[in-house]
């Protein structure tokens, strides 16, 4: 095995663990933080706000991460973004103990800010391997992942009241221990540069000539789409399941669970999938199981149902999301990543912070069934888009 190939099987391997903390980090604010928010929150429906905050900060974060990872270099850029997380997850415990909703919800912007820096995750993957392996290197990471699944949950269940008289403000003093623990991993990556080789004059093509491009602007539109329907279901369901059905908090993070592992177990094989049947149909696919999903949450509201709803869920976001990012991933030149890759995060995080910023809203006042019967037609129209796109590249 050549030393450049055990490079990058290290790197993967290490990305992956990466991939795991901070979406163990995730999967604990999507369980947890709007429940702990109810109980100090001005209005129940504004119970959600703090998740919106993360993934606003997320949002507006990402070309400012994109840009500093490329000055800095991949491995140091994403120390630092991991690093950030530590004081975000400290403001939002000291904010649960004083049941101070505002400070609770800038705590998490934090977080949503580290986060920004760990969506290049996948980038770093893709850009460090050779062409015809990107689709592979980027499941590979995503499928840190589960790992994600099983503990996110289950630690925000296991230290929900490690504070006396401050429930869940213990589940986010665990989110700085894991932002700790990525920054060390990090440290021992060994990622390509950020200035690929070549004649250092050749910027590659305007952004404004890029983003006229079909094969770009798809993928960044099935990509948001993807995580705006996911993210407009996922962070409704706990308090739908709790609050609006009876369910115990418990069942809730039982159910997240599950959507989190569904999310990223797929990925071992999405890579394989996309190299055999090609980007565009893996999105659609992706889209029609959301569709699926919904119809599930549409016709009871047990605990089953739920379940299945999100899981559902999140294997149509694996499939929509990680086709998507691989769909644009070969479409870009080296000279054009960094402007490509952080028009796209601003793209899908922007849309997925209008989705959770919806959610809350939509839920206390047309309750859950009508968010579900929404997913339907926006991922309709884009399975059509797809359809149109994948024509369109046939015949060139």
């Amino acid at each position: 095995m050549s030393d450049s190939r055990s490079q990058s099987i290290r790197n993967i391997g290490l990305l992956s663990a990466v991939q795991a903390l901070g979406g163990s980090s995730s999967s604990i604010i999507m369980s947890v933080a709007a429940l702990a928010a109810v109980n100090f929150a001005p209005d129940r429906s504004a119970a959600t706000l703090p998740v919106t905050a993360m993934i606003v900060g997320l949002a507006l974060a990402t070309s400012s991460a994109t840009m500093i990872i490329y000055r800095l270099g991949r491995t140091r850029g994403l120390m630092l973004g991991a690093a950030i997380g530590i004081p975000g997850s400290l403001i939002a415990t000291l904010a649960v103990f004083l049941g101070q909703f505002y400070l609770f919800a800038g705590g998490l912007f934090l977080v949503g800010v580290s986060g920004a820096f760990m969506q290049q995750l996948r980038f770093a993957a893709a850009d460090s391997v050779a062409p015809q392996f990107k689709s592979q290197a980027i499941s590979w990471v995503m499928f840190g992942g589960v790992a994600a699944g099983f503990f996110g949950p289950q630690l925000s269940a296991l230290t929900r009241t490690w504070v006396p008289g401050a429930e869940y403000a213990a589940s986010f003093m665990v989110i700085a221990v894991l932002s700790f623990l990525s920054v060390l991993v990090l440290s021992a990556t060994r990622l390509a540069p950020t200035t690929p080789p070549g004649d250092p004059g050749d910027t590659g093509r305007p952004l404004s000539v890029l983003l006229r491009l079909p094969e770009v602007v798809l993928p960044m539109m099935g990509a948001a789409l993807t995580y705006a329907l996911m993210t407009l279901i996922m962070v409704a369901a706990p308090l739908a399941m709790v609050h609006l059905c009876g369910h115990s908090p418990t069942e809730a993070a039982g159910a997240i669970q599950w959507h989190v592992v569904a999310m990223f177990a797929p990925s071992f094989v999405t890579g394989a999938i996309i190299k055999r049947i090609g980007p565009h149909l893996v999105t659609a696919i992706g889209l029609l199981l959301i569709i699926s999903c919904a119809v599930i949450a549409l016709s009871g509201i047990s605990v089953t149902h739920f379940t299945a709803t999100l899981v559902l869920l999140g294997l149509g976001w694996n499939f929509g999301f990680i086709g998507s990012t691989a769909m644009l991933a070969t479409n870009y030149r080296p000279q054009e990543a960094g402007r490509v890759q952080a028009v796209n995060e601003q793209v899908v995080f922007g849309a997925s912070a209008i989705a959770s910023l919806s959610s809350g809203v939509l839920l206390q006042m047309v309750g859950w069934e009508a968010i579900n019967m929404l997913a339907i037609p926006v991922a309709t129209l884009a399975i059509l888009l797809l359809g149109l796109g994948a024509m369109r590249q046939a015949r060139a």
